[in-house]
């Protein structure tokens, strides 16, 4: 790849889904895209609408953002409220709803929430502000979490005494799984995640194949990325065949990155069992900081709620998070929830479902109403 427009040349588009239709013929399909990057694409370009219409995109929990529990932002905030705390977390977390609003609004309360770039400038925090105590809220799948590792090890290495990380890092197969085993979806194979498997490469998903019988294609994140991969799931189907391929080649590797791997096993350990948005709880689908780092771990410094908060009753994301709903069929969708005034964390991260579709496929949502209603596309 020398240029982006490699990527989104619409003669090559044009030909893929040419492709695509005759491999689709007259047969249903529904395809799960697992990463919220790639529901971003899809509609920023408008994919949705130039697939034939017997091919289904439905948006999976591949959003670390939108996962996150209300209870676990509850207790972010009463870490943020504590003495002496100065709170560190990436931009997107300031605007995630809790039962007592968001990190913002802490901040407005008289917090110290600060938004950071990476843990590491967390950590620089920490060393600038000796009396202070200094914690990360970390957030993401596999692919941000080796940088809270490196950190870590920095920490340790450094002796800094007043820093701490917040761990709340989720790995991507457990919740596949829940996916697979839910009576409310059948699908007929899976986009698989680009950039987790930079980091875990295609090995752990071999068990779609071999336990549930469904392709799964890792794809990239251009519009030809998407469209191929599509491509790629159709022939398997019209071949018989249920395999993990691996579209993404350019930038993810089948064992993955061996040193981020190794680093997460000697700084981080499984959790029994972690509370996921929408899917309720999932066994040993997070990490926590491992014992050797434990004086980094802010779930042993302190005494925190561990409340369990129920989401507000008009919010679906749950529903949309595990593809049940589109984003417009939300009752609050583009209303009462919008990207400025979310009420759910798929409003929230641009990754977030309803943040993509409200913002660039709101308009031909509300055209398709207005034609469903007899009003025609000049109404």
């Amino acid at each position: 790849m020398k240029f982006v427009d490699e990527f989104r040349d619409p003669a090559a588009a044009r030909a893929l889904v040419r492709a695509i239709t005759d491999l689709a013929g007259d047969n249903e399909y529904k395809f799960m895209e697992v990463c919220g990057g790639h529901t971003h694409t899809i509609y920023r370009h408008g994919l949705e609408h130039i697939l034939p219409p017997n091919i289904e995109l439905v948006h999976g929990p591949g959003c670390p953002v939108c996962v996150i529990p209300m209870g676990r932002v509850d207790d972010a905030m009463w870490l943020a409220e504590q003495p002496d705390v100065i709170f560190t977390t990436f931009g997107d977390m300031m605007r995630v709803p809790g039962s007592r609003g968001s990190l913002l609004d802490a901040k407005a309360r008289g917090a110290d929430v600060r938004f950071v770039y990476s843990p590491l400038d967390a950590l620089k925090v920490a060393v600038e502000n000796p009396d202070k105590h200094v914690v990360f809220f970390a957030v993401g799948f596999e692919t941000t979490a080796p940088s809270t590792a490196v950190t870590l090890v920095r920490a340790k290495a450094l002796g800094v005494t007043n820093f701490s990380v917040f761990c709340n890092h989720v790995t991507i197969v457990p919740p596949i799984k829940a996916i697979l085993e839910s009576p409310d979806l059948r699908l007929s194979g899976f986009l698989g995640p680009g950039h987790v498997s930079t980091v875990v490469g295609t090995a752990p998903y071999r068990f779609v194949p071999e336990v549930y019988g469904l392709p799964i294609v890792v794809a990239g994140f251009e519009p030809l990325d998407i469209l191929a991969s599509v491509h790629m799931l159709l022939r398997q189907i019209r071949d018989g065949r249920a395999e993990v391929e691996n579209q993404y080649s350019r930038v993810v590797r089948d064992e993955g990155n061996v040193a981020a791997l190794k680093l997460l096993g000697e700084t981080m350990e499984l959790r029994p069992h972690f509370e996921w948005r929408g899917l309720g709880f999932i066994s040993q689908s997070a990490l926590k900081v491992a014992t050797a780092f434990a004086d980094f771990d802010a779930e042993e410094r302190f005494s925190m709620p561990g409340i369990r908060v129920a989401d507000p009753k008009a919010c679906q994301c749950g529903e949309v998070l595990k593809g049940v709903l589109k984003p417009w069929e939300c009752k609050v969708f583009g209303t009462a929830c919008t990207p400025e005034t979310p009420i759910g964390t798929c409003m929230v991260s641009p990754e977030g479902a309803c943040a993509a579709y409200y913002n660039f496929g709101r308009l031909h949502r509300e055209t398709a109403i207005l034609v469903g209603q007899g009003q025609g596309a000049d109404a």
